[in-house]
Order: C-alpha cells, then structure tokens, then sequence
C-alpha cells in the first residue's frame, strides 16, 4: 500500500471514529462470507456498523483521540464495531451474537475513553443508562411509596381515627363561642 493511500485511510479513520469514546473490537476472519454478512445485517438492524481496520492506520488514525487507548488491544485481524445507543447495547449485541456465530472471537472494548481496556463480556454486563435512570426514579419514589403505604394500612386508620378527634375538638371549640 502506497503511503499516499495509507494517509487516506489514516484521514477517513481520523474522520469516521475520531469523535467517537466508545468500540469494540472483535475478529470476523474465522467466520465465512455469508456468515459475516449475515452478521453486519442483524447488527446494522441494530444501527451497529462493523468495520475490518489495518491496525497500524487505526493506532496512528486514534493517536490523541478518546479511542486512542484501543490501541493496545489491535493485536492481529480486528474490525471496529460502533453504533448503538450505547457501547454496552453493542457488547449486548456481540455477546448475543456470539451464540450464533461460535468462530466469533470477542476482544477489547473502551468505554467513554476510559484508558482501561474490558473485554466485550465485562462491558456487556455493566448496566446501561436506562437501568440506571430506573433504579434513580426508584429511589427516588421509595419514601413516598412507603408513606403511602402506612398511610393505607392500619397507620391510615390511627391517622384517621387523630383526624376525627382532632375535628371533634375543632367543631367543639367552635360551638363553645357560640354559646356565649
């Protein structure tokens, strides 16, 4: 490959997934043709791209960027896989594929450009934003779930039964003025 071609694709890498904080790599050689193209649809299904990268262009395409870390893990024939609505819907997505397709080998993963390296397993059980915003409104609701709760049962009848006392005793109050 000419140098003018490696820049070119150096540029397009740069361009592609220079903004990018979160991939995936994982091996395709092993798979057949057919199988790998059925594999980049059932992905792409999923707005997930895979993309076979030269591990020397894509070291030198990241250096500087948030993916710049990945470039440890570009150790022999490595696609790119990005996408998703977040890398832990990609490893998901992998690890899913996988039981399909057993010759798919499953490598490294960053996440939001953290220096430390997963493996595409470790991240796919980490808990998505969704889990998380779920268990915050949880959280969140928990205390007036439980007054609610009390207030229902029998702490709702002694919180009724003070209620009508205390009315009792306002209406009493109020007929004494009244009188006189």
């Amino acid at each position: 490959m000419s140098k003018v071609v490696k820049d070119a694709v150096t540029q397009e890498y740069g361009k592609r997934y220079g903004s990018l904080a979160d991939a995936c790599l994982v091996d395709v050689t092993r798979l057949n043709v057919i199988d790998v193209t059925q594999l980049r649809q059932a992905l792409r299904k999923k707005r997930i791209e895979v993309q076979v990268v030269k591990n020397s262009l894509a070291r030198r395409a990241f250096a500087g960027t948030r993916l710049a870390p990945l470039a440890a893990g570009f150790d022999g024939p490595c696609a790119l896989v990005t996408g998703g609505e977040s890398i832990i819907d990609v490893a998901r997505a992998l690890v899913e594929a996988k039981k399909t397709y057993v010759k798919l080998e499953l490598k490294k993963g960053i996440c939001d450009g953290d220096p430390a390296l997963l493996t595409v397993d470790e991240i796919s059980k980490l808990r998505g934003k969704r889990e998380i915003l779920g268990e915050v409104a949880l959280l969140i609701s928990s205390p007036g779930r439980a007054i609610s709760g009390c207030l229902r049962g029998a702490g709702g009848r002694i919180a009724g039964c003070v209620k009508t006392l205390a009315d009792k005793a306002e209406g009493a109050g109020a007929s004494e003025p009244a009188a006189a």
